[in-house]
């Protein structure tokens, strides 16, 4: 047995991203408050219902990311 807390997750743009999001949305059924942190650059790192967004400021845009990408 195991009782509900809170998750504080930073990922890295990739394509973990996709399979990181479908756990966190497991742990969400399950009880857990979610905190995402990310860039504000983002690509791939987008909102949802299930966890709360928060981003912080970095050097680079996102047409930079994306021009790289």
């Amino acid at each position: 047995p195991a009782s509900a807390g809170k998750v504080l997750v930073m990922p890295m743009e990739g394509s973990h991203w996709l399979s990181m999001k479908e756990v966190l949305a497991q742990l969400s059924q399950r009880g857990h408050e979610i905190v995402v942190l990310a860039p504000e650059n983002k690509i791939l790192i987008d909102s949802a219902d299930f966890y709360d967004m928060k981003t912080y400021a970095v050097p680079s845009k996102k047409e930079d990311m994306e021009a790289h990408t």
